[in-house]
């Protein structure tokens, strides 16, 4: 069963786009979306809220969550978040099956 992530990063003036176009720049992303078990990685942006960055992340089951959380993109991430000094809150959902 699909493991749907939702993180909303959040930052002051601009800081959470910022993040998130470094990420997508630096290659980062690409190289999350090659991992094994990764079905999806998009950022959106909330039309009421510039400070906000909405990140929807889906992946085979939980294992291979708990591979990506274990790579060394996450020093990357982190280095980011710091960088731009993002709090984040995340939830986590699981894909309905049927009609």
């Amino acid at each position: 069963m699909d493991l749907v992530i939702n993180i909303y990063y959040k930052g002051q003036n601009g800081s959470a786009r910022r993040f998130a176009e470094e990420m997508i720049s630096s290659g980062i992303v690409d190289r999350i979306r090659k991992e094994k078990g990764n079905k999806r990685y998009e950022y959106f942006y909330p039309l009421e809220n510039n400070d906000t960055v909405l990140l929807i992340d889906c992946w085979e089951d939980e294992n291979a969550l708990k591979q990506h959380h274990k790579s060394p993109l996450m020093k990357e991430i982190e280095k980011l978040k710091d960088k731009y000094k993002i709090k984040m809150k995340a939830y986590k959902y699981s894909e309905i099956k049927g009609d």
